[in-house]
């Protein structure tokens, strides 16, 4: 058995444990196990969002001494200042013997957490269950490697492509569990990116809300791209998150803006403009579609232009998932054949 596959156990547990921490904010989701020399596990921890000890720590916590244990860790130490201190110098700090890490982090301030590991003569095994880590963290290590936030864009439109109806009341095209479902993402984003539009002609909340209505604890921060005022009457003015207005459609200078704020996650919300602006530009990541076995014909549709000419330049996605809510279907889609 090679010394990555002898670490499988442990390292899923460790997957097991990031997963209960949350998904959105600034940084990912990361678990820690601290092993004795027998493999056994003496201590656990998990990161629980930002500003809280991050796993490493939070398992180095819950020994009275960590001379020669191994910590395996779903993503590599950090080595850099940030809210809390750097992983790496507690690790060293608290005499670990030895570091067992999934995936590298992309973070452009990690700071090469391994080499100064390394650096302080910490033995370094890396790679193990290196495609189930790698999942977990996807859009967040996505968002750290291109410098700007994973993109979600959602439409709900009937069979014919129609996102309302001739004119323009769009409330409701699908069923309840089909908008509940889209709550759930909501509350799995850090922003929600809707354009002046959309605000203007259907005054939408953009709150991620449970089964009852309630709000849920994780709301995202609405954004809205244009130039045209909102009003002060606007929904979105009551939103516990505020709401951040652009002033622009310059998305280069917005994806941009987000990131530097922390946003690894948006949800691209409406209306078509806006969507079409953002499949252009290849900004989209992943296509949150729901279809309701409905017609309206009509102008308005759920997606515009997006500057395709003919059908050698036709944007091909592949289909991960289908999903029926009520008499609904979602289709969870992302680019690439």
């Amino acid at each position: 058995m090679s010394e990555t596959a002898a670490f499988e156990a442990p390292m899923r547990r460790a997957l097991d444990l990031a997963r209960r921490g949350p998904v959105t904010g600034g940084n990912p989701q990361v678990g820690c196990v601290l092993l004795d020399a027998d493999g056994r596990i003496v201590a656990e921890g998990w990161h629980r969002g930002a500003g809280t000890p991050h796993a490493e720590i939070d398992a180095l916590s819950k020994v009275v001494d960590a001379d020669g244990l191994t910590a395996v860790v779903t993503l590599e130490p950090c080595n850099h200042y940030g809210r809390t201190g750097p992983c790496t110098e507690a690790l060293i700090a608290a005499g670990i013997g030895k570091v067992v890490f999934a995936v590298p982090d992309p973070g452009a301030v990690s700071g090469h957490g391994a080499a100064r590991l390394a650096e302080a003569g910490i033995p370094i095994v890396h790679g193990t269950l290196h495609d189930e880590a790698e999942a977990l963290l996807h859009p967040w290590l996505e968002a750290m490697r291109r410098g700007r936030p994973w993109v979600t864009v959602k439409w709900a439109s009937t069979l014919d492509g129609r996102a309302a109806a001739a004119d323009g009341s769009s409330q409701w095209i699908t069923g309840a569990a089909a908008r509940q479902k889209v709550h759930e993402q909501r509350a799995q984003s850090d922003a929600i990116l809707v354009g002046t539009g959309t605000v203007l002609a259907d005054d939408p909340s953009l709150t991620a809300r449970g089964d009852a209505g309630e709000l849920q604890p994780t709301q995202p921060l609405p954004v809205v791209v244009g130039e045209r005022e909102i009003p002060a009457s606007a929904k979105l003015r009551e939103h516990p998150r505020g709401v951040l207005e652009t002033r622009t459609r310059d998305l280069d200078a917005i994806f941009a803006d987000l990131h530097e704020q922390g946003i690894r996650r948006v949800y691209v919300e409406g209306g078509p403009t806006l969507a079409s602006a953002v499949i252009a530009a290849g900004y989209a990541d992943e296509y949150a579609i729901y279809l309701a076995p409905a017609l309206l014909g009509g102008p308005m549709l759920a997606v515009g232009d997006l500057g395709i000419g003919s059908m050698d330049a036709i944007r091909r996605l592949r289909i991960d998932s289908v999903e029926q809510l009520g008499d609904d279907l979602y289709l969870h889609a992302v680019e690439g054949k």
